[in-house]
């Protein structure tokens, strides 16, 4: 782990984009964000990326917003600022109807034409060119790499405070630990659910996707064992700033994480057992109009389950469907 990581971790300031539009030749680069319910950041993560590594420089070819059911001007605010907007459920019609994130990335891979694709969170404030030129380097200046997993410092500001690290809560407490426990050769990973990562179509089109909060899990398992670990990278893009989930969801995310990497167990041979885990999460709110006697407290059950996307080589039809209609009349 500790060679890997010497040999597979860089920083975003080795790459300048200059330096990476005269390294990617004919290569084709997708920026894919998926959103929900964020109209006030996603514009400006957009303009930012048109602005520098399109319009500037032509490194990104294309802007990529996946609107994942948003309620609010989510669509309108990407269009507005430069990005093409694509419907999640435009692009799964036909399939059965997923949620959450994952269902989104995949749907983005699918919208997407370039020969490498990253994906960038839409809820960061303050971005950056280098959020997305940091997951670029590697993968356009080393063939031997195939996927890139960003990391940064993550400050979280409480109450007036702020701790420089502790944005990071269900990575420290969930998936670290996983993965030390089960997938050793992966703990080398700084931020192993961090939400920046890049790789070649040729590979993340071979692998399934996850919905929900397991994706970047499944994800970092799955390309271990397609690829190898040699085959990952992670580079260390500074700071990143975004908004923080309370305490219960953050126990509903680590919820589906344990059962994502479970899925994964099982697959492997490494668990044996003839029923599944449970998916319902018990959680307690203080308060509210349906607190219990004695309790003083509500009882929320939650669907934790996990579903994933097949890898996208398995659904052409449906892919070469959705671009046909799409770019008709």
């Amino acid at each position: 782990m500790e060679a890997w990581s010497t040999y597979r971790t860089g920083s975003a300031r080795q790459w300048p984009a200059q330096v990476l539009v005269r390294a990617k030749g004919d290569t084709t680069v997708s920026v894919v964000i998926p959103a929900f319910d964020e109209e006030a950041t996603v514009g400006a993560i957009v303009a930012t990326i048109r602005e520098y590594l399109v319009d500037r420089i032509a490194l990104v070819d294309e802007v990529i917003v996946v609107d994942s059911r948003s309620s609010d001007r989510t669509a309108a605010v990407a269009s507005a600022a430069g990005a093409r907007v694509v419907s999640q459920d435009e692009v799964t019609r036909g399939l059965p109807r997923l949620e959450g994130k994952g269902d989104a990335l995949w749907a983005g891979l699918a919208a997407a034409t370039g020969d490498v694709v990253a994906f960038v969170d839409a809820d960061l404030r303050e971005f950056r060119p280098h959020f997305v030129t940091g997951l670029l380097g590697p993968l356009l200046s080393d063939p031997s790499v195939a996927f890139v997993k960003g990391f940064y410092h993550r400050p979280l500001v409480e109450a007036g405070s702020v701790e420089p690290d502790g944005g990071g809560r269900v990575t420290e407490l969930m998936a670290r630990p996983l993965f030390n426990l089960f997938w050793p050769e992966l703990a080398g990973f700084v931020q192993p659910l961090a939400g920046e990562y890049a790789g070649r179509r040729t590979v993340l089109e071979r692998v399934p996707f996850v919905s929900g909060y397991g994706v970047e899990t499944a994800l970092l398992i799955d390309l271990l064992d397609l690829v190898g670990l040699d085959a990952l990278a992670q580079v260390d893009l500074g700071e990143r700033l975004h908004r923080h989930q309370d305490t219960a969801a953050l126990g509903r995310m680590s919820a589906q994480i344990m059962l994502t990497a479970w899925s994964r167990l099982y697959r492997q041979g490494l668990v044996v057992s003839k029923t599944p885990p449970a998916t319902l999460l018990t959680q307690f709110r203080r308060g509210g109009a349906g607190a219990l006697p004695n309790l003083e407290r509500e009882i929320v059950v939650t669907d934790v389950s996990v579903q994933e996307r097949p890898p996208l080589v398995q659904l052409r039809e449906v892919t070469r469907r959705w671009r046909s209609e799409a770019v008709s009349p």
